[in-house]
């Protein structure tokens, strides 16, 4: 007997075709030693009943139907999806089957003796397969979708491909079959309803008129048929740019201006080209393609803002031409080939651009200036003329100037009218080579309006410097040295230096000095290389007889004029021992006596400059004792007159007269006659001819005066000197002096006099007043 799985009615009938399938399985799964055949189980989805889903039935051919057969049900869901009647063999769903969750389950059914336990008949393994139903719709998982397209593309360009997936199961029936339609889009827009794939469907969007479309595509499952389940999703499209747009400016002429002070690469002004495009298609490039000032200004593209910039590319002068036309163009940089019939992608427009006038500060001739002075220069001369001009139409007048920070110690001056650079004090290149000075110039009518100029003066070098040692120069030699010997024990090379830098470079001659000529002791060699040798002419030198020589040395250089100084050269006669070595250069050993100790010699002196202190004690006590001259009080009478023509130098000059002169006129012979008072400035007529006084010459001479009391400390006036231009009828202080102070006939009482006392008495008398009278005598 056959063992077979009954079908439960509650299954999906199938075909006659689908039969035959199952009945081979059947045949294939047979097995001859067992009595019994598995089946594939069926069973639908979904099942929403109350009572559980009979899904098939097992029977034995062992079984009789007297109970003594147990069936026995385990694997995927047993007890918990799936249950059996161990009786009958029924099989039941007892939970809701969802294929998309599970497929399928796979079981083993085994048959017991119910009253011994034992198997009837080994474990087998069973499937109970999912049967689909059309119970999901399609789902966009990637949506929504965001694409772009080009605009004016062609119809039918590709835009973008959507996809719906469905969890029914595509192997059976159409539950899985999607079809995709458009509901919102059109005309714009079509998709392929197999594929998915969006398309252009009109031509000539243009991104400028609608720049974004959303479109809303449907998938349906079943093949599109009535009944089938449906989903949706959003497409939204937007139109990329395209350079279909040729720009053009929105003003044809445009007015600027500009100061004429302006440097170099500032900005004028803008033009702008508009461009209904965006991104790369709206990048333009500016340029100057005519005018009169196409090397005047220049023009950039500001890439953020594409717009030109106009900038000054040479300096402007309104005195030279006070506006300036040019004609830009600005252009496309990227052109598409397709398009060029909506071109031309450029348009220009024209500007105008005035030059306004600013008050310009002085313009120097030269920017720089450098000259070359020689040190021995007269003070007033005039090394260099500086000039500037005043730019402007106006062209005031110029005044020049020295930056005083540049010359601190006022080596020089400048004509404030002339800008003629003269020497203002005597010039040292050994002390400074070199001056860097600063010449300002200034418009007399705007002294804001500054400009200067460098001045480099290098001082040329004059021979006014004589030769002299490098150093003091002190030598020995032994008493007992031989004719021809150096007079040092090491041989010491006599050297110069001198501070002049003649170009042909410093050569010096030594001789010795015409006093020295025929000394017959020690003797000069020159060794023609800037050094001398000194030589003993004798031997038996004696410290008794003489311990030092000084030799005078005449040292001349080559310059032009020749200079020359004397220096001296100090021999000591040392006692030396066998090998040359000095031993002692002092002559005191051969001068003291043998009785009298140098700590003796030492109190002598002391002695003596003791009495020496005390007698100048004395005088100086002597001397201050000495009272001078003074009167009695009651004959001092003030009425003696001393005539003194001299101005006095301040409240610091204590020496310009005598006080005891005015007190006693016997005592003003013994005035002392200061010297520092005398006239000392010389006619300008010793310098200056009568008949024609010279503009530089004046010049020379003040500077040299000015030079000579600038540094001349002990000639008057000590004070500054002060000068009053506004004193007199015409200004606002009006006259300052004593005289005509009283313009009325009114009297004036003086009788204040009286209360200054006796030292007054006379004045107040002078005055008219008086004890009974108040009125001016």
């Amino acid at each position: 007997m056959d063992l077979t799985a009954t079908l439960s009615e509650s299954s999906r009938p199938i075909s006659k075709a689908s039969e035959n399938k199952l009945l081979d399985t059947l045949f294939q799964h047979h097995r001859l030693k067992r009595s019994w055949v598995w089946n594939q189980f069926f069973v639908l989805e979904e099942y929403t009943g109350t009572d559980p889903l009979y899904v098939g039935k097992l029977h034995s051919d062992m079984d009789k139907g007297d109970g003594s057969i147990k069936y026995i049900l385990s694997g995927d869901g047993a007890g918990t999806m799936f249950t059996i009647d161990d009786t009958t063999g029924d099989i039941h769903a007892i939970q809701r089957l969802d294929r998309e969750e599970r497929s399928q389950y796979t079981l083993r059914a085994q048959a017991l003796d119910r009253r011994t336990g034992r198997p009837m008949e080994p474990e087998s393994e069973f499937i109970i397969k999912i049967q689909d139903i059309n119970d999901n719709e399609p789902k966009f998982l990637d949506g929504p979708y965001a694409a772009s397209v080009p605009e004016m593309s062609p119809v039918g360009t590709s835009i973008i491909q959507v996809t719906a997936t469905d969890a029914d199961d595509p192997t059976y029936g159409n539950s899985a079959r999607v079809v995709y339609s458009i509901l919102q889009g059109q005309p714009y827009f079509s998709v392929d309803s197999k594929t998915g794939i969006i398309r252009t469907a009109l031509t000539n969007m243009d991104r400028e008129a609608r720049e974004c479309y959303e479109v809303i595509i449907q998938a349906k499952d079943m093949s599109g048929l009535l009944g089938g389940l449906a989903g949706t999703t959003t497409v939204n499209i937007t139109l990329s740019d395209v350079n279909d747009n040729p720009p053009r400016f929105l003003q044809k002429h445009y007015q600027m201006s500009i100061l004429e002070s302006a440097p170099v690469s500032s900005t004028v002004g803008r033009v702008l080209a508009k461009d209904l495009d965006e991104g790369i298609s709206a990048e333009m490039k500016y340029s100057l393609v005519d005018g009169d000032g196409l090397d005047v200004f220049d023009i950039a593209t500001d890439t953020k803002y594409q717009a030109g910039i106009i900038t000054v590319r040479k300096p402007l002068s309104f005195e030279t031409k006070r506006s300036y036309t040019l004609k830009v163009e600005g252009a496309n940089t990227h052109v598409e080939m397709r398009f060029l019939n909506l071109g031309p992608f450029r348009d220009t427009t024209t500007v105008h651009i005035s030059v306004e006038d600013v008050d310009e500060p002085p313009v120097f001739e030269a920017s720089f200036y450098f000259v070359e002075v020689p040190e021995d220069v007269d003070i007033g001369t005039t090394i260099q003329i500086v000039s500037a001009r005043d730019p402007d139409v106006t062209n005031n007048s110029i005044r020049y100037s020295i930056d005083r920070s540049s010359d601190p110690g006022r080596f020089f001056y400048v004509d404030i009218t002339t800008g003629a650079l003269m020497t203002a004090r005597p010039l040292d290149r050994e002390d400074v080579a070199w001056h860097n000075i600063t010449v300002l110039a200034m418009e007399m009518n705007n002294p804001i309006q500054i400009e200067s100029v460098a001045i480099t003066v290098k001082i040329l070098d004059v021979n006014d410097n004589a030769p002299k040692f490098d150093k003091f120069y002190e030598a020995h030699v032994c008493e007992n040295a031989k004719a021809g010997q150096l007079s040092a024990q090491l041989i010491e090379t006599l050297s110069a230096v001198d501070q002049d830098d003649p170009p042909e470079g410093q050569h010096f001659y030594y001789s010795l000095a015409p006093e020295a000529a025929n000394n017959p002791n020690f003797t000069l060699r020159d060794n023609q290389d800037n050094t001398a040798w000194i030589l003993t002419r004798r031997s038996g030198y004696r410290q008794r007889t003489q311990n030092t020589f000084y030799l005078p040395i005449l040292i001349a250089d080559n310059g032009q004029p020749m200079l020359s100084s004397t220096g001296t050269f100090t021999i000591q006669v040392c006692l030396c021992d066998n090998n040359g070595d000095e031993v002692s250069c002092s002559p005191m050993a051969h001068t003291l006596p043998i009785s009298l100790s140098r700590g003796a010699l030492l109190a002598i002196l002391g002695c003596v400059f003791v009495l020496l202190v005390l007698v100048l004690f004395m005088l100086s006590m002597r001397r201050y004792r000495k009272q001078p001259y003074i009167i009695n009080e009651e004959e001092n009478v003030h009425e003696n007159i001393v005539r003194y023509d001299d101005e006095g130098g301040g409240e610091e000059d204590t020496e310009a007269f005598d006080i005891a002169a005015m007190w006693n006129p016997r005592e003003a012979q013994m005035l002392r006659i200061r010297q520092d008072i005398q006239p000392e400035i010389e006619s300008l007529s010793r310098y200056v001819p009568q008949t024609c006084m010279m503009h530089d010459n004046i010049h020379k001479y003040v500077l040299a005066k000015l030079y000579e009391a600038d540094f001349d400390f002990y000639t008057p006036p000590f004070d500054s000197l002060q000068t009053y231009m506004f004193e007199g009828d015409g200004s606002v202080a009006q006259s300052l002096s004593s005289l005509q102070s009283i313009s009325t006939d009114s009297n004036q009482s003086y009788d204040y006099l009286t209360d200054w006392g006796p030292h007054f008495k006379k004045l107040a008398e002078m005055y008219g007043a008086s004890e009974g009278s108040g009125a001016l005598s």
